[in-house]
């Protein structure tokens, strides 16, 4: 018998996210991250995004891909609440949803690179390598796929 999977299970015997999706959601997200941190800079907001997204188009492309991961987030939130019930049929297609902005963040990259004329580029070759792994995670990842099985309607909202 193999119990290593014990450690997969919160108190209440809910598989808890995993913490590569955290890394995945922060990845595709990263457009928002980054507006956030270049709030914090008093004397230049537009440097930092400017840094990371040298083209306008670029940083407000990478905003509306990312709000799909951040909408994500939210899901990942009320299922570890468990009280809006009415989040269930979206959470269950949490994979699909996965899927979906994998894709999106794909032809964004394949944008870009049509646009740089097909340049290399260390950004553009670190995000298609983590798109590659994030892909293979998604996936072969069992605990990924049970975890987004496990919130089911006959659990009691806490109180």
């Amino acid at each position: 018998m193999n119990f290593s999977n014990i450690t997969w299970l919160d108190d209440k015997g809910h598989i808890k996210p995993p913490l590569f999706l955290y890394i995945v959601l922060v990845f595709l997200a990263r457009g928002w991250c980054v507006f956030i941190a270049s709030l914090t800079q008093f004397n230049d907001r537009s440097g930092l995004v400017r840094l990371f997204y040298p083209h306008k188009q670029d940083f407000i492309l990478a905003l509306f891909a990312g709000i799909g991961a951040v909408l994500l987030y939210g899901l990942v939130i009320a299922e570890r609440k468990r009280q809006w019930q009415w989040f269930i049929p979206w959470f269950k297609r949490g994979k699909s949803i996965l899927w979906l902005l994998l894709l999106i963040d794909g032809v964004m990259l394949i944008q870009r690179l049509i646009y740089d004329d097909f340049l290399f580029k260390l950004s553009y070759a670190l995000d298609a390598l983590f798109l590659f792994w994030i892909s293979i995670y998604v996936l072969k990842s069992k605990r990924l796929h049970y975890y987004f099985n496990d919130w089911q309607v006959i659990d009691k909202p806490e109180k």
